[in-house]
């Protein structure tokens, strides 16, 4: 899911400050499993509990299946998802890299997104102003495949396919990166240096 700088300005400002989730520190090798363990990814693996996203909350939900991946990420303003805001919808294959240089026994990952898709859960005409959402024709509580042009802070596929990611795996769950702050991964040169905590099997 990658971010215009003019969407990251509008959250840095206070009107949605950027991600909020922490880092993990700095773990042992070890600790997590081989890469044979993540190219043959299959299953749902989900938040343990709404994070810290977006200057809200959020949840991520992941399936694999067949060296292909799918998220779900729904926004909400409150930590109970109470007052949600948007969900975004993607899915496409995925290829685990060389091993991490920035964090020991993560290793380097694409994540090439087919299609991207937008619903949006709010009608604040504010809220969606803040956004970017105000010039994507979307509509409340319709799913919109923004695949083709893009919307706010997603760029269009032919633009963005593929997210450069870190991924790491252990008995806790399922790690990816820590995403940068204007939400841009589209080159290897953006890669995360940094995990977020996990989410969870199902």
């Amino acid at each position: 899911m990658t971010c215009n700088p003019r969407l990251s300005r509008r959250w840095a400002a206070g009107i949605f400050a950027g991600v909020a989730l922490a880092a993990l520190p700095a773990l042992a090798g070890d600790r997590f499993g081989p890469r044979a363990d993540l190219e043959r990814l299959s299953g749902t693996y989900a938040s343990a509990a709404p994070e810290p996203w977006y200057g809200g909350y959020g949840t991520r939900r992941f399936t694999f299946e067949n060296g292909r991946w799918s998220l779900v990420f729904t926004h909400a303003l409150d930590p109970a998802m109470q007052r949600r805001t948007f969900s975004f919808r993607t899915d496409g294959p995925y290829r685990v890299g060389a091993p991490s240089g920035s964090v020991a026994g993560a290793f380097e990952a694409v994540f090439s997104e087919d299609v991207k898709r937008v619903t949006l859960l709010t009608d604040d005409p504010a809220i969606i102003q803040a956004f970017g959402f105000a010039g994507c024709g979307l509509t409340f509580n319709v799913e919109v495949d923004i695949s083709a042009r893009g919307c706010a802070g997603w760029k269009p596929v032919s633009v963005c396919r593929d997210d450069h990611d870190l991924i790491a795996i252990d008995a806790a769950g399922l790690y990816f990166g820590v995403r940068p702050r204007d939400n841009d991964m589209c080159s290897a040169e953006r890669r995360p240096t940094a995990l977020l905590m996990p989410v969870v099997r199902q």
